[in-house]
């Protein structure tokens, strides 16, 4: 695996850029212009309905909905690798998770097909039970 630097920017890095962008401000746009059409994404949320593999660019859209409606967060890459079709950014994130202040570190598993992100998968470093009770 390639750690990514900053003079390059990999389609890992990009791709990261893009989620980043789509979390924190709700922008959508730069990201699903990067996906291919049969996309598909797995978050670790313990809530029915999210607990499962989700499909498509709307579902992605309410994803972002749904986190910027409970969790308004900053999210930091700490570290970013690529091998050939699939990319992996640890990241920090902090915020506001329904009212109470949160800190997490997570993983997100890129899986490239002719450079656009045919799926994601999303790994968080501790339970999110603050999900369950707001």
């Amino acid at each position: 695996m390639i750690e990514s630097t900053g003079s390059v920017t990999s389609q890992t890095s990009a791709g990261f850029e893009a989620f980043k962008l789509a979390l924190e401000t709700g922008h959508t746009e730069e990201f699903l212009e990067k996906v291919t059409e049969d996309f598909r994404f797995s978050v670790p949320l313990p809530l029915e309905g999210w607990n499962h593999e989700q499909q498509g660019k709307e579902r992605f859209e309410e994803l972002v909905r749904f986190e910027r409606s409970v969790f308004q967060m900053q999210l930091t890459p700490l570290l970013s690798l690529e091998n050939g079709d699939n990319g992996v950014v640890v990241f920090r994130s902090e915020g506001s998770l329904n009212g109470r202040s949160f800190q997490n570190e997570l993983a997100i598993v890129f899986q490239f097909e002719e450079g656009r992100i045919r799926s994601f998968r999303e790994y968080v470093g501790m339970p999110l039970k603050n999900y369950e009770n707001p």
